[in-house]
């Protein structure tokens, strides 16, 4: 069998905790942000944790 190739689109979005946690970014917070409330943006700031069987999906096209 080949080596499993890494989706580097995947791998460029998502990064890897130390405890193998997946950490992504939030969206809307690239343009309008105007009209966005103060809080709203400081939500969108932060990263988010990757859970469920999207985790696992994303684990696999890592290659993890």
């Amino acid at each position: 069998m080949p080596k499993m190739k890494t989706h580097k689109g995947t791998a460029k979005r998502i990064k890897i905790t130390s405890t193998g946690k997946l950490t992504r970014r939030r969206a809307f917070g690239a343009h309008l942000l105007a009209k966005k409330s103060n809080g709203r943006k400081r939500r969108i700031n932060t990263t988010a944790i990757v859970t469920g069987h999207t985790a696992r999906n994303i684990k696999r096209a890592l290659g993890i």
